[in-house]
């Protein structure tokens, strides 16, 4: 069955008031926000099956291409390098460009033979250079979660890191939790203030309203819903997923499912939603803002499961409505690039040739960019 359109629930004026309340409005932004998150986490879920395929069916196979191709360079290169007819200069060329590129492959392949020759041309041992990289984002780590990871954590694996910190920070938690109770055991020896009791009441007060308030939608649903008291077996079966979606609602606190339900058994109307009481009000949009957050986190979630799936750098923005043009504009510079390249492979045959591409190349090496190299 067609699930209910979000903005079909909203409370609109009547003739009797022109203005809605503040507490009206709030309800109906807050509808507008759970939209507005509930279409992107759907946009997510629909773009990212076609970008998967088309990540494996073509660009990935192209940058298979363009690692070989580039492999093959620094072999080229390796050899031209002790070629009669080149200066200082241009074997200074060779030695940086073999240790950019050299490195860059080793990183995504840990290639011993290339391994040896990046150590050869950069005058450094690659092991040595990542073991440090790793112990800086190590500390860099610690630092930002304020955790302790241990020797023994693997920084090459995500996975590890991640159960890592987690685990540490579960365990600090933890003991700050026994912290708390134990302030808040010492605190309930003291005789509290009569503000302090008032306080208490009005929050049990509230969270017991918020939890009838769904509570009471739910036994509504329920009770029409009850597979078990209808005969018709179509309209049992009928009945029996739509019971299976309010209960998820309930289980989720989601008041809104919970709503739509209503509307789309049309056991509320637009009247029902107008006249909701104030009090009522100020219970739903509490409610409401709880799931606004939990949205949030579910989309951030995602999206952070994205990046690193496809080695996205975590600052980059991410858009289900972009993923798709962007992938297409990289597999097209992709294949851009393994024309130039292997044009390039080319220039080895002939010395002037390789005398010109490296001058090229220089010119390309004094610029901070890298990805403006002809190649």
């Amino acid at each position: 069955m067609t699930r209910t359109n979000l903005r079909s629930i909203s409370i609109a004026p009547d003739h009797n008031k022109s203005n809605l309340s503040k507490g009206q409005k709030a309800f109906n932004t807050l509808i507008k926000q759970i939209e507005k998150r509930r279409a992107r986490l759907s946009a997510w879920e629909a773009a990212m099956p076609a970008f998967h395929r088309k990540y494996l069916s073509e660009f990935a196979p192209l940058e298979k291409i363009s690692s070989d191709l580039r492999t093959k360079l620094v072999y080229l290169l390796d050899q031209a390098y002790g070629q009669k007819g080149l200066t200082k200069s241009e074997r200074r060329t060779i030695a940086d460009l073999i240790s950019d590129l050299a490195g860059e492959l080793v990183a995504q392949s840990d290639d011993p033979e290339l391994k040896t020759i990046y150590n050869r041309y950069s005058e450094s041992d690659f092991d040595s250079e990542a073991a440090a990289e790793l112990d800086d984002m190590k500390s860099a780590l610690e630092a930002m979660l304020g955790v302790e990871l241990g020797d023994d954590v693997d920084m090459i694996s995500p996975e590890d890191v991640l159960q890592r910190a987690q685990a540490q920070m579960e365990q600090r938690q933890a003991q700050d939790a026994l912290e708390n109770e134990a302030r808040e055991a010492r605190r309930t020896q003291r005789k509290k203030t009569p503000r302090q009791l008032a306080a208490e009441a009005r929050e049990q007060v509230e969270q017991a309203e918020l939890s009838l308030s769904i509570r009471e939608v739910y036994r509504k649903l329920a009770s029409a819903l009850h597979p078990d008291r209808e005969t018709d077996p179509q309209e049992r079966e009928r009945k029996t997923t739509l019971m299976q979606r309010a209960n998820q609602a309930y289980s989720k606190n989601s008041l809104l499912q919970l709503l739509e339900l209503q509307l789309e058994l049309e056991h509320i109307d637009q009247s029902a939603i107008n006249n909701i009481g104030e009090d009522r009000l100020k219970h739903y949009n509490k409610i409401l803002k709880e799931q606004v957050g939990e949205l949030d986190h579910e989309i951030l979630h995602v999206e952070n499961g994205f990046k690193h799936s496809y080695g996205i750098p975590p600052f980059i923005d991410v858009s289900p409505g972009t993923i798709m043009r962007n992938l297409a504009a990289d597999i097209f510079s992709l294949q851009e690039s393994l024309h130039a390249l292997e044009h390039d492979l080319h220039v080895f045959d002939d010395l002037e040739q390789l005398k010109g591409w490296l001058k090229s190349v220089k010119r390309s090496l004094a610029t901070p960019r890298f990805d403006d190299m002809p190649f």
